[in-house]
């Protein structure tokens, strides 16, 4: 089945493509990493990059971070080696990345329907907002996604696609599952798996699903990609297999609120938070879709049906819903988990939200549909420009702690004087002061530093600071407020 747009259309929904990209690219390095998701990821990364130690991620230096395997931190390291240590080389990999899936899903809407619903539907995936955000966010999302949509990709290809290609999507299948593996660990299987072997069920294609894709040596390939590396992983940092596969896949899932996080805390949300961040991820095409699909089940439109009975169709509606319905009974969510649908929701809206009637080569302007789909494209980048733009401050001194260790850093006299942390040292400072921004447990563990020559600098939480003496803040300069904390200098001696 397929459609055409009209000359103008072609050229508009290009120029909406390159502006966005260009935007989201331009703006990599337009505001600081934000705490502590974003910072966490970088400074890992960046500690790679320092350390030399590519194996086994780290926290803090000799401290292994378990919480999640390296694809996403190589990447950035990687960019960081090439561009330098700065936010633009830590977000790099995530446009990228995104980049990658928008390719997967021109490839999947041309095969279904030719060039012209490629465009489109790259038009409604690029311009869905929780893509937009996390094609320069620092996460290790972007790269799951990718793994996933590889997966599924190949899947349908190695059934449906040109016999040419057949084999080469068989293996793709089980390479994405070995990417998601070293991206974000099982989950990747379990949220390709369960669309896959429900699709397998609801359509009873046993056979070709059997003969079609190689499953004994794609499983070898996958094994020979990821399991290597998890070896590898737990001989060098032995308890990771245990906190990883047991702590972080099962007791963050079904323990609201988990107690053994390493590094932070669990996201405990009501039990079926992830529908409404769905929605909220999906704007502006979730009203769209959901208007589209009460009207189709109350007039029991072809449509509805359609959903149902075309394999295709089935199979995006269950790459759709399948993060969500895994991740319902979690109490342990976070908006970004509902990332792995979303080219599969961009290539089912467009195969039932397309420009109506048949382009006449008079046609002068946009369809009505066309109309929209680059207004809500204009109306996505003019919100987050304006945001980046009348939030920088905010950006800089609450949300990361750039500004404070940017002062430090133009204020000092030598540098041997010291950034301490008095108390909990945002993850932000570590990233900005290169791993050189120290930190003591409480006001007791500064003698040391008061005692010594130069001028270091204390940044103490205001809470901390209303509680110490007069006689503790004697010889401190006060350089200002930053986010809850306050820089203070010792006075030149």
């Amino acid at each position: 089945m397929t459609f055409a747009l009209t000359s103008r259309e072609r050229r508009g929904l290009l120029l909406l493509l390159v502006v966005v990209a260009a935007v989201r690219l331009a703006t990599l390095g337009a505001y600081p990493l934000l705490d502590p998701t974003e910072s966490r990821y970088a400074e890992i990364a960046r500690k790679m990059l320092e350390t030399g130690d590519w194996l086994v991620p780290q926290v803090d230096y000799g401290v292994p971070f378990w919480g999640k395997p390296p694809l996403s931190t190589w990447l950035s390291a990687l960019a960081m080696a090439a561009f330098g240590v700065n936010e633009f080389a830590a977000r790099l990999p995530s446009f990228l990345l995104l980049a990658g899936c928008g390719a997967l899903v021109w490839q999947l809407a041309a095969l279904r329907a030719g060039v012209d619903a490629a465009l489109w539907t790259l038009a409604a995936f690029a311009t869905t907002g929780l893509v937009f955000i996390s094609a320069g966010a620092v996460m290790t999302d972007p790269a799951l996604v990718l793994a996933t949509t590889l997966s599924m990709a190949g899947f349908w290809i190695a059934l449906h696609g040109p016999e040419s290609a057949r084999r080469a999507a068989g293996f793709a299948f089980f390479a994405g599952l070995a990417a998601g593996l070293l991206a974000k660990g099982p989950v990747a299987v379990v949220l390709t798996m369960l669309p896959v072997g429900a699709w397998t069920l609801w359509t009873r294609e046993w056979r070709a699903v059997w003969t079609r894709l190689p499953w004994f040596t794609g499983t070898l390939l996958m094994l020979a990609l990821a399991v290597p590396w998890y070896w590898a992983a737990e001989r060098a940092s032995p308890g990771f297999l245990d906190y990883f596969l047991v702590g972080e896949h099962w007791k963050r899932f079904v323990e609201p609120g988990w107690k053994g996080d390493l590094y932070g805390q669990a996201h405990a949300r009501p039990r079926g938070t992830i529908w409404l961040w769905w929605f909220v991820a999906t704007l502006p095409w979730s009203p769209l879709a959901l208007g589209w699909l009460v009207r189709a089940l109350a007039t029991r439109s072809d449509g509805a049906r359609r959903l149902l009975r075309d394999p295709w169709c089935a199979y995006l509606l269950l790459w759709t819903l399948a993060p969500m319905l895994f991740f319902t009974v979690s109490g342990n969510v976070l908006p970004t988990y509902v990332l792995p649908g979303m080219p599969a929701f961009a290539l089912l809206l467009c195969e039932f939200w397309r420009p109506v009637a048949a382009p006449s080569s008079s046609a002068r302007g946009l369809r009505p549909a066309a109309r929209l789909m680059v207004a809500c494209g204009i109306g996505l980048l003019a919100v987050f420009v304006a945001v980046v733009v009348s939030q920088r401050e905010r950006f800089d001194v609450d949300l990361s702690h750039r500004a404070l260790v940017r002062t430090y850093l133009t204020t000092r006299a030598s540098e041997n004087d010291r950034l301490v942390f008095v108390g909990q040292r945002p993850i932000s400072a570590e990233f900005y002061a290169h791993g050189k921004a120290r930190k003591v447990e409480d006001l007791g563990a500064l003698a040391p530093y008061r005692a010594s020559p130069g001028a270091d600098y204390f940044a103490v939480r205001e809470a901390d600071l209303r509680k110490w003496p007069d006689a503790d803040r004697a010889g401190l300069v006060d350089l200002g407020k930053f986010g809850d904390y306050r820089l203070l200098r010792e006075a030149a001696r």
